[in-house]
């Protein structure tokens, strides 16, 4: 067998560059080199010990077999609860889907609903796999170009510039990685004007990060700014991020019925049902205390300062102060001549100093890199520190 069996499907589709670079980290300290990884975006914290004692009750219970494909009724009323308490979506359980992490949701809802020559306008820099799931799906990508002077937001002018009759969705990352951007209320409402002028497109409203933000201001999602929009808004969700669950793989999303009916015909016919033993941690999770998220948030907060200030003093680098989600996406523009215009190589010089980053480029943008500052201040301290050596 060779690559000619491949389909042109897969061969449309990369291998994710945020894995590829957490897995050389990996390879390097089986070498037994000192590497620093701050290219993955996982909570360095444990998961919440009521969510722990939930999955062992349901080992203990023999809570082991087959669930329905979407998910079981205990899962989808706490996810309707998580959706109303922490997003202000008001939905219920027969419109949300239980899928194995919040990535097999955006992935389903694009392969059920895209074409050949349909058209995605994907907000630059993206994450990882947005362009990669349109491009499997048939779809071609356009990218919607934002830069630090605007805190990595679009205005909506700029989507309504791109919207084409071939447009039929509109990807919104908030808070974002690789950016932590945060849309507020009004410019989500702006967003809502555009949209209203063209009916045939769709929005993927990904609020993974929802729970990890750093202003006061409530979180703000599209479905309930613009109600009149909610039969044309997928919004996805999840446990990874926001209880340090990101090996349960656990993901929730709820939208128009037509939609998540589909995605659940996908479902049934590849993965089935999530783990069952998941399900019931994420019951816990959803329905348990949601206090030590403001520990958790303090902690990222600090860390995200601190980081910000160490990245501002070091010359040639500069990053905006994220509002949400726990990364800076870097920008070095003034010293890529060193590099010869390419960021690739600045990851991999900063690899060879001990941390792991993520090229810009891999994210659809240039000139820089991403950290994730999701590790405790004496290791974050230790990597910045070889970052600084390593550029002076």
């Amino acid at each position: 067998m060779s690559a000619q069996h491949l389909s042109q499907a897969i061969q449309r589709m990369e291998a994710s560059p945020t894995t590829a670079m957490t897995d050389r980290a990996s390879e390097l300290r089986a070498q037994g080199r000192d590497i620093i990884s701050l290219s993955v975006g996982e909570p360095d914290f444990d998961t919440p010990d009521h969510v722990i004692a939930a999955a062992k009750h349901a080992l203990d219970a023999g809570d082991t077999r087959y669930t329905p494909v979407t998910g079981t009724a205990a899962l989808k009323e706490a996810a309707a609860l998580h959706f109303h308490r922490d997003l202000g979506i008001e939905t219920d359980p027969s419109r949300v889907i239980v899928t194995a992490g919040g990535k097999q949701a955006i992935f389903e809802a694009l392969a059920t609903t895209i074409s050949a020559g349909d058209e995605a306008i994907v907000p630059s820099p993206w994450w990882v796999s947005y362009p990669q799931m349109v491009r499997f799906a048939g779809g071609t990508v356009v990218p919607l170009r934002t830069s630090p002077a605007n805190g990595y937001r679009f205005q909506p002018s700029e989507l309504e510039g791109l919207i084409t009759p071939r447009t039929n969705w509109l990807l919104l990352n908030s808070p974002g990685n690789p950016t932590g951007a945060v849309y507020p209320a009004e410019m989500l409402r702006g967003i809502g004007e555009v949209l209203r002028r063209h009916p045939q497109v769709l929005v993927m409203s990904d609020d993974i990060y929802a729970p990890l933000r750093y202003s006061d201001a409530p979180h703000a999602t599209l479905a309930v700014e613009c109600p009149d929009l909610a039969d044309r808004i997928i919004t996805v969700s999840g446990v990874s991020k926001s209880h340090a669950m990101t090996g349960f793989r656990i993901g929730v999303a709820t939208g128009p019925e037509w939609l998540i009916s589909a995605m659940g015909r996908l479902q049934s016919n590849s993965s089935g049902n999530p783990c069952s033993i998941s399900q019931a941690a994420a019951v816990a999770a959803f329905n348990g205390s949601q206090d030590f998220l403001t520990e958790w948030r303090e902690a990222f907060r600090r860390r995200r300062d601190m980081v910000v200030q160490r990245i501002n003093a070091i010359p040639g680098l500069s990053t905006p102060t994220p509002d949400g989600a726990f990364y800076c996406l870097v920008d070095a523009t003034p010293i890529m001549d060193q590099f010869g215009g390419d960021d690739g190589k600045l990851a991999l010089h900063l690899l060879d100093h001990g941390v792991a980053t993520v090229a810009a480029s891999a994210f659809g943008g240039r000139d820089g890199f991403r950290i994730s500052f999701a590790a405790d201040e004496t290791v974050l301290t230790k990597a910045l520190d070889r970052i600084e050596e390593a550029l002076s």
